[in-house]
Formats: C-alpha cells, structure tokens, sequence
C-alpha cells in the first residue's frame, strides 16, 4: 500500500500490480484491504476510475474517509472485512467490478502501533486485533489448551519448537496472566534460539496468533470466492501474500479454477474427474517476485509473492467455506 500521505508505508510491486489490473477511465476496481490507500491512490492517478476501499481496521477507515474527500467521490470507503466483499459491494447496488487487488497480512502502520500488540518490537497490550471486535491475542494464550496453542504456533506459524513454546506459556500462566507483547517474547525467546538470518526467534509466534486471533485464512478463502462471484468478465484479480500459507491458499485456488490443478501424485491413477469451465486464466503461471531494487528500497517487500489472474466469461465455481477456525489443515501442509 502506497502512502502518498506521509506516513512512511510503502505499497510492494505497485508498478506489477498496476500492470495486472490495467485501470482504465470508468471502471470500477475493489481495493480489498485498504490500509493507508497506497493502491486505491494509484489506481485512481493512473485512470479516471472509480475505487471501492474496504477494511476492517477502524482507523484505515477513518484515514480513508480523509483521503477520498481528495478524488471527488471517486474514492468509496467501506468498513468490513474483504471476505465479505460481495455482500458489501452488493449493498452498494453493485453487481460486478473490473478489477479487485488484495495486500494480504498486517500492514506496517499497524506493526509500529505499539498499543494493537502486532509487533514485539515495542512492549505494548497482547490484543493484534485488526478490528476493535473478538477474541485478543492474550485471550488465545491465557485460556487455550497446551495441545490446540501448539497446533496454532506450529500449522500457522510453521514454528518447529511450537510444542516446547506452549508448554512454557502454559506454565508462565499458571502463576502469572500474559498480558503483553513483551511478556510473550521474553517466554518465546528463553527457548527458541535467534536464526543466521538475526530473524527474532518470537517471529513465528506472534505471526501465528495474529493469524488465528484474526482469521486470515479462512478470510482469504471467503474472499477469493467473493471476488470469483463479483468480478465482471475481463476483470482483473491481482492478490500479494507474504507468508508461504497465505501464497499455498492463492496458488491451489487459482489453479484449480483456471484447470490447472492435475492430479495430486504420480503414484495416482489418472482419474478424469468432470469439472467446471475455468472461471479464471492465468496471466502468468508462475508467482511474480519484487526486483531486487525494490528490496533495497523496501526491505519488507523480500517476502511478497504476487500471483494475477483474469476472470473468464464462466459461471462461478461452487464454494464451500468452512466457519471461522475451522479451515482445512490439511491445506497447511499436515493434519491436525
């Protein structure tokens, strides 16, 4: 996400993203996780288009609000989360847009609030909470089980000594709450030791949490739906991840619904399974990866994985949607 305001945040692969969805004067683009505009700014300087922007933060709503009195009701700010776009688009008297755009994860502006608990960098509230509503991260810690915190530290933060790490939460908290950000990375780093790459060891951890109190997963696999439903066809889907499981969810996603899935082992029969006609053709079949120059530029950009698609005149695909929590872990790569 672009900041064109001042705020320091810096939007990864614009130039690609812009080049996937191709904003042209009169069409309507969906940036899905607003933030701090950095997108939907973009778009809306490279074309006379119109923009929706949708978050689920209140304060990127507030700034969006500020920021659309900018463009002349061009800019349309919506607060909700983006696996509910269709719904709020629809609201809107909205049946189709051209071209939608997702900045998957937590945004830095978020990161360097010490008060929402994202970041271990500042000793702040265990909340990392991308709205005001839920379940906080010090809720999670303080009154899961042993097994289930293991099993979210270890599926969604891919983090190998998760079963020692809740073992230590859940004997820290027998005698004290754990209350905040400081608290949890002093438990983590007693007992995972920093990398060769000086990442710091409470990293996993605390994306782990962040990614279960706010339910990422399940968000992005809602609103890939949403966006296979909305999208007009010749629209364009333009989706950045930085995380390996967000990336998976996309990857299997696009390839199932653009027929290229295939069949899942060699050591298979090759079953012809019937399916739908692509509702999506890939623009480029691999993931796209930030120039080494931005990375010098931007050192968080080195994790960004950028896959764009385009809608094909198909029917949507049936989508079944687990509730909150309960996606597949099989997709993650094991089982629970």
């Amino acid at each position: 996400m672009i900041d064109n305001m001042g705020s320091g945040h810096v939007p990864v692969m614009i130039g690609e993203v812009l080049g996937a969805l191709r904003p042209f004067d009169e069409g309507l683009f969906v940036d899905a996780t607003l933030g701090r505009g950095g997108y939907s700014e973009a778009i809306l300087k490279t074309a006379s288009a119109r923009v929706i922007g949708i978050d689920r933060d209140p304060a990127a709503v507030i700034f969006g609000k500020q920021l659309s009195r900018k463009y002349g009701g061009r800019l349309t700010i919506l607060e909700g989360r983006f696996g509910d776009i269709e719904r709020l688009i629809k609201d809107k008297g909205i049946s189709a847009v051209d071209g939608i755009t997702f900045d998957l994860g937590v945004s830095s502006i978020q990161l360097d609030e010490a008060n929402r608990g994202f970041s271990f960098r500042f000793d702040g509230p265990l909340d990392m909470r991308m709205s005001s509503k839920g379940t906080t991260a010090a809720d999670l810690i303080n009154n899961t089980s042993e097994q289930d915190l293991a099993d979210i530290i270890h599926k969604l933060g891919e983090e190998r000594q998760a079963r020692r790490i809740a073992k230590a939460i859940v004997e820290t908290r027998s005698k004290t709450p754990i209350k905040t950000t400081g608290h949890l990375a002093e438990i983590v780093r007693g007992i995972v030791w920093k990398s060769k790459d000086r990442i710091d060891p409470a990293t996993r951890t605390f994306m782990a949490l962040r990614i279960w109190v706010n339910d990422e997963l399940g968000e992005l696999r809602r609103g890939l739906c949403a966006a296979e439903n909305i999208l007009a066809p010749g629209g364009r889907l333009a989706i950045v991840a930085f995380h390996s499981l967000e990336d998976r969810i996309v990857k299997k996603f696009l390839r199932s619904r653009s027929g290229r899935s295939g069949r899942s082992s060699r050591h298979f029969p090759d079953i012809q399974v019937k399916q739908p006609a692509p509702s999506f053709k890939l623009l480029k079949s691999g993931v796209i990866k930030p120039q080494l120059s931005e990375i010098s530029r931007n050192a968080r950009s080195r994790s960004a994985r950028l896959r764009i698609a385009e809608r094909t005149d198909s029917p949507s695909w049936s989508c079944k949607i687990a509730g909150k929590q309960n996606y597949g872990w099989h997709d993650l790569g094991g089982q629970k």
